[in-house]
């Protein structure tokens, strides 16, 4: 089975990637660790941790998302809630707290979820973001918890990947066809795109 070691990026949008580096760079504190582009284009990585980023397209003529709260329920065409993003102790979410609002951004109280305690807040994208402490992480990785009072068939299969369920694969792709062809970004480490 594959073994996922994280999030490599969350690919985001603003029209406005000055503000945003602003807010993730200088407020928040991640370092902006590539920059690619060209007029009209930009798309920009910021660190979350070793390996680990949130990436911003800038494209002309994008507005700001609508303002809508963390987790509530909306109808029609939808692909994404919040971000989440962890922190190492419960005192970054107060000195995270503190700074948003002293910068004029809004910040919610810290929210006990039982297993993490968390912050909210909104980008200048209106990005809703999610801070979060895990108290009782490791807990939950050892004994996965399902609360849901309704959950379906295939949710009480439990926490586990279940076999047999996918196709497998029968002709893995041979490794004389296996190309890794050029995109944006090769320039970083490449010089120009081959």
């Amino acid at each position: 089975m594959i073994k996922f070691n994280g999030i490599n990026h969350l690919a985001m949008v603003t029209s406005d990637m000055d503000a945003t580096i602003r807010f993730w760079r200088d407020l928040l504190g991640m370092r902006l660790l590539a920059g690619l582009g060209h007029p009209g284009y930009r798309h920009y990585f910021f660190e979350i941790s070793p390996g680990h980023m949130i990436a911003f397209f800038e494209w002309p003529g994008v507005k700001p998302a609508v303002e809508k709260d963390h987790g509530a329920p909306v109808k029609g065409p939808v692909v994404f809630d919040h971000v989440a993003l962890g922190v190492d102790s419960q005192e970054a979410l107060w000195e995270l707290k503190d700074k948003l609002e002293v910068a004029g951004f809004w910040a919610s109280e810290v929210v006990d979820h039982g297993f993490i305690h968390s912050l909210y807040s909104f980008d200048p994208n209106n990005v809703p973001i999610e801070f979060s402490f895990g108290v009782r992480m490791a807990e939950l990785g050892e004994k996965p918890v399902m609360a849901d009072s309704a959950p379906s068939e295939i949710a009480s299969e439990g926490p586990e990947p279940q076999v047999n369920i996918w196709p497998k694969v029968e002709s893995p792709t041979p490794d004389a066809d296996r190309r890794v062809y050029p995109g944006l970004g090769s320039e970083l480490f490449h010089g120009t795109r081959k």
